[in-house]
């Protein structure tokens, strides 16, 4: 055992979810103990019952989506893998993409490298609260704009940005929509082809309650991607071509079996109880959250105000104290953990002003409870006083 206190209380959420359900860790321990193979690579007993595992995981996220069609939705190993075969599958230079200036680096990055390499990208300002319009994705276009590439929900502030409005614009532009789902997926309602998304990219360790290792991105029918990677897929061994057979085109080498065994779990969990209901509790302690936030005097919270969407992340600073030092003490002092820093998005904290000594980041969870939140808040009161 690693000794962690039982009381301790994870608001980190927004980085890994945790606990998972119980349900998550029995499927990973049965596809370890009872399958033990990988999916495709046999006809006897145990290689068609992983290969029926990773369909029916299949099955499970393309109906949390929307999506009719599942081999449309390929398994990676994480969201950033996803967002990476989308750009660099898709971009060629002198294409054109139009990005915002809050982006993860899991987004950012790639198009940053794709700007050397001859991809001309247009960053949206986002406000002082993190968010974009439709009216400035629209002023940025293009002749030749291939893809409009945004987050959901920030990482940092929580804004929702209106991806319906935007994919809108991109659609009459003639313009493909990739949405990074890293911070929605699993916590947020998300019909991804009635919203018009043509790339949805997804981590399986957030809100879809999977274990890390696990993502995945959805391709709307009629999008074509050149595979970052190419091998053994299983099927169609005869052929030296990659085959383009969705979704074996971009899922070569052995699956993450038991890991996807866990996602199928988390989102079977996530349907369960419903998006809507996890999205109401979340939303809950978020309002708890902020209205205690709001009786500290040295706390600014950073990012939507009241009336703007907001989904389960909220960033703030405490007046003379570094964020790094509130951080360590609610470790240390109070057992409650949080994210401090830049949380890998340096531009969405120079928008919003908090760049380079970035924020606190709390993100309850479905799994939290009210007096989570309480404590934290109590915890926080303390430290502000100490200042």
């Amino acid at each position: 055992m690693l000794g962690f206190p039982l009381m301790s209380i994870y608001l980190d959420n927004a980085a890994t979810s945790f606990p998972k359900p119980d349900s998550v860790y029995n499927a990973v321990d049965l596809a370890l103990r009872e399958i033990g193979v990988g999916p495709g690579r046999g006809g006897y007993r145990r290689g068609m019952a992983a290969t029926r595992l990773v369909f029916e995981a299949r099955e499970e996220v393309a109906a949390l989506f929307g999506i009719a069609d599942s081999s449309r939705v390929v398994f990676t190993h994480s969201a950033t893998e996803s967002l990476n075969l989308a750009l660099f599958g898709l971009l060629r230079p002198g294409d054109h993409v139009i990005t915002t200036t809050v982006e993860h680096n899991s987004l950012a990055r790639p198009l940053h490298l794709l700007g050397r390499q001859g991809v001309a990208v247009t960053r949206v300002e986002a406000d002082r609260h993190g968010f974009v319009t439709a009216a400035q994705v629209a002023a940025a276009l293009r002749p030749k704009t291939r893809l409009v590439a945004l987050a959901h929900c920030s990482n940092v502030t929580g804004a929702i940005q209106p991806i319906g409005e935007i994919a809108a614009i991109a659609r009459r532009a003639g313009a493909l929509l990739l949405v990074d789902a890293a911070q929605s997926a699993g916590m947020i309602p998300i019909d991804a082809p009635a919203l018009g998304i043509d790339l949805l990219a997804a981590p399986g360790h957030k809100g879809l309650l999977g274990p890390q290792g696990t993502g995945v991105l959805y391709l709307a029918e009629g999008v074509e991607l050149t595979p970052l990677m190419v091998g053994g897929t299983g099927s169609f061994s005869s052929e030296l071509d990659q085959p383009a057979a969705m979704p074996e085109r971009f899922e070569s080498g052995t699956l993450n079996t038991p890991g996807i065994a866990g996602l199928k779990a988390g989102v079977e969990f996530v349907r369960k109880i419903g998006v809507g209901q996890i999205r109401d509790r979340e939303q809950l302690l978020v309002s708890r959250l902020l209205a205690g936030l709001a009786e500290i005097p040295a706390v600014t919270v950073h990012g939507p105000a009241g009336d703007e969407p907001r989904g389960g992340v909220v960033s703030i600073t405490v007046a003379g104290i570094d964020p790094q030092t509130v951080g360590f003490r609610l470790d240390n002092d109070f057992d409650i953990s949080v994210r401090v820093g830049l949380h890998c998005a340096p531009d969405a904290h120079r928008t919003i002003g908090t760049y380079p000594g970035g924020t606190i980041r709390i993100s309850p969870g479905y799994f939290n409870a009210d007096h989570d939140v309480d404590a934290l808040l109590a915890a926080l009161a303390q430290i502000a006083r100490s200042s």
